[in-house]
């Protein structure tokens, strides 16, 4: 089995540098095309995708839905698990309204935020189901940055630590027991757009 990890596309508040968090902000026309990239990418690599699921904020299921179309795939139904981190009173603000409100080290304080045990059990969990369910398929995954990023550090301590980019691109194979990289955050394919 293979999983493809996909972070979902640009939002205006992605592009304003705000924590969006569960609040359900849209894709922008940017993301739209960003979508559009990847679904090329995946037609051109002649993967071998069996299905696509996402998180149910608008985001990921318009991204989903894209590359769904594009390559003619089904859409499996939304899976709760994938959804994004809650950040509480966080939700909505810049770095710059964070540190005036909160301070510099504003992570560390308890604002109503998800932490990142629940994270990536939620996460590891949400793979190894997938798994049971759909052993020998390859499933394409939209999600989100901090969901991403929270799996990775799960399945892969602190080998991978990099930004987590919209519209990037993550391949797992499932060996034995273990999940493999075999791609790791790539956007080259968002190379294409003007």
């Amino acid at each position: 089995m293979q999983i493809g990890l996909i972070r979902h596309g640009l939002t205006d508040w992605n592009a304003l540098g705000k924590i969006q968090g569960q609040t359900d902000i849209p894709l922008n026309a940017d993301g739209r095309k960003q979508a559009e990239a990847m679904a090329s990418r995946l037609i051109d690599d002649a993967g071998p995708w069996d299905y696509i699921v996402s998180s149910n904020l608008s985001r990921a299921l318009e991204t989903a839905r894209i590359i769904a179309e594009r390559l003619d795939m089904p859409i499996l139904p939304p899976d709760p698990r994938l959804i994004e981190r809650s950040y509480g009173s966080v939700e909505g603000t810049t770095q710059e309204e964070r540190v005036r409100r909160w301070g510099a080290d504003w992570k560390r304080l308890d604002l109503g935020q998800e932490t990142d045990a629940s994270m990536q059990a939620r996460g590891l969990d949400f793979i190894e189901d997938l798994y049971g369910r759909y052993p020998q398929s390859n499933i394409l995954v939209v999600t989100h940055g901090s969901f991403l990023a929270q799996l990775y550090t799960a399945l892969f301590q602190d080998r991978f630590q990099e930004h987590i980019g919209n519209l990037s691109f993550t391949i797992l194979e499932r060996k034995d027991a273990e999940w493999i990289p075999l791609l790791y955050n790539c956007t080259r394919h968002l190379q294409t757009i003007e």
